[in-house]
């Protein structure tokens, strides 16, 4: 029994980039991110055999109260100030409704929360789970925080470099990765990113200190609480030039943590119970579908993955 999270933007994205946009519906709207989503679930049930699976998204790709902490979260990434509306290419924004029918078609959950991101909503369900193992999949490092040992084991399918070279990381693998402490990895990782940064997401880090100096840091002092409690203790065996730094980015490191980390207590809505159908709930509409949108093979191919 495993409850799968799709990071679901993160997936179709990477399918929209990875396939290419010739592949059209009849009336020319390209649908290759739906395809390549489809068959991302299909080898999902393939290859992992969930019991559950919940595909969770965005409400909101840029929360106001990460934008109220730091205004630079995402800002390079902003098409319309005035709107908050993200670049997103022309031909990708029209794809998404013919995924969620794909999905509700199908009869896989789906899951928000209002004011949030996907990656929150990953977040609150994980840290809900206290029955079966949960398993995340997606492209973005970010998620790497949830990782567990308990009260259930919680895993990422890292697929950055796509599915054949899927990476699944625990705390195990994650602490080995980045010579992170094993006992609390997944927290570790998201106070190391925070120092590290990220400039795919407007996060300046902490001058001087990258992401080997980081772990290190995190693991001697245990958590970005104990390297800031250490630095600010007379005398403190934190190095002169990392006290400087902390001194320097104290804003960012207060704002950070608010960005950085998961909301693990997101008001999340969830339109289904979030078992894996055996079967289709609507099949006559899944034919209907694959027919308007020339879905073809990945909707044959997510039939015959469904655990019958």
């Amino acid at each position: 029994m495993t409850l799968v999270l799709l990071d679901s933007a993160s997936l179709y994205f990477r399918s929209y980039f990875a396939l290419p946009d010739s592949l059209t519906a009849p009336d020319g709207t390209v649908v290759n991110a739906v395809r390549g989503f489809a068959d991302t679930i299909a080898r999902i049930l393939t290859d992992r055999r969930p019991s559950r699976l919940v595909a969770c998204m965005d409400a909101d790709w840029r929360p106001a109260f990460r934008v109220e902490a730091l205004p630079s979260y995402k800002a390079h990434r902003v098409a319309d100030p005035v709107n908050n509306v993200e670049e997103v290419p022309d031909t990708l924004t029209p794809q998404v409704p013919i995924i969620l029918d794909v999905l509700d078609a199908f009869g896989f959950a789906v899951a928000s929360a209002t004011g949030y991101e996907a990656d929150d909503v990953i977040g609150t369900l994980a840290h809900r789970e206290k029955s079966d193992p949960v398993e995340v999949v997606t492209g973005d490092r970010d998620l790497f925080q949830v990782v567990r040992t308990e009260p259930t084991p919680a895993s990422v399918v890292y697929v950055g470099r796509g599915w054949a070279k899927a990476e699944v990381l625990g705390p195990r693998e994650l602490a080995e990765r980045y010579a992170l402490p094993v006992e609390n990895a997944g927290p570790a990782y998201a106070d190391m990113a925070l120092l590290r940064g990220d400039p795919s997401d407007g996060l300046p880090g902490v001058a001087g200190i990258g992401e080997k100096t980081a772990a290190k840091l995190i693991t001697k002092y245990g958590s970005l609480a104990g390297l800031l409690e250490a630095a600010a203790a007379s005398p403190s065996d934190v190095a002169l030039r990392v006290r400087s730094a902390l001194t320097d980015a104290a804003e960012y490191v207060e704002a950070a943590a608010l960005v950085v980390r998961v909301a693990l207590d997101a008001d999340v809505v969830q339109d289904r119970d979030d078992r894996v159908p055996s079967s289709p709930r609507d099949l006559e509409l899944v034919r209907e579908l694959q027919e308007k949108w020339d879905l073809g093979a990945p909707i044959d191919r997510l039939l015959a993955a469904l655990p019958g």
